[in-house]
């Protein structure tokens, strides 16, 4: 499939959490293989949500003035209570994140029931990702309230990526391919997002709308909000 753009990921993690990379390892790699933009988005709960940010604000402020590719700054708020999730998200927002993930409900981890539809509810949420059995109720409100639904290359998480694809498809949310990055190995180019998305059931022409234009729908919307 030619004319697919160039690779946007938004979900990934650097040694800083439980990753093995730099943010500046993170964005020259993204930079060799010809991203767009990559964002750093560290797991984060009420422990060191302030220290992540700072950190990750201050890699974004130095690095992208000499890198063609773009980082950005983010948290994926990750097992908590659900009833925290606004609270959360609305200070992560004030510190300097562009980018909030909530840790969805996937198949591989015991994620507390209720947490995808809180982080749907919440008005700082970007991406919901790895959303395991989401309900058509909670389908609905991502495509509400222009919540991002993510499709995993992730082992484990990307077990429910067709019924993901199938509902958001039939109820109108909005999908992203996000490699949920921990490694050198992790990276993938835009033609294996597009066929993650072939593979999760889609047609072409939506597959493409998933990986192209999409991620650069919510970058426009991140940077609209920033100003």
């Amino acid at each position: 499939m030619s004319n697919l753009g160039k690779r946007i990921d938004l979900h990934t993690h650097t040694l800083l959490g439980d990753g093995e990379l730099l943010p500046s390892e993170i964005l020259r790699r993204a930079e060799a293989l010809n991203y767009e933009a990559i964002a750093v988005t560290e797991h984060a709960d009420a422990s060191n949500l302030k220290s992540v940010i700072k950190m990750l604000v201050e890699a974004v402020r130095k690095l992208n003035p000499h890198s063609k590719a773009k980082l950005y700054c983010g948290v994926e708020l990750t097992h908590i209570p659900p009833a925290t999730i606004p609270s959360l998200a609305s200070e992560a927002r004030k510190l300097g994140a562009q980018i909030i993930i909530v840790h969805g409900e996937t198949l591989a981890e015991p994620v507390a029931p209720g947490t995808n539809h809180a982080a749907l509810l919440c008005k700082e949420t970007d991406i919901l990702a790895h959303p395991g059995l989401i309900t058509s109720k909670d389908c609905k409100l991502a495509a509400r309230n222009g919540v991002y639904l993510e499709l995993s290359a992730r082992r484990g998480h990307c077990l429910s990526n067709g019924h993901v694809a199938r509902v958001a498809s039939e109820l109108g949310a909005k999908l992203l391919v996000n490699a949920d990055l921990h490694s050198p190995e992790d990276f993938i180019t835009q033609q294996q997002a597009y066929n993650i998305a072939l593979g999760a059931g889609l047609a072409e022409n939506e597959a493409t709308q998933v990986v192209r234009n999409n991620p650069l729908t919510l970058l426009k919307k991140i940077g609209s909000s920033t100003q």
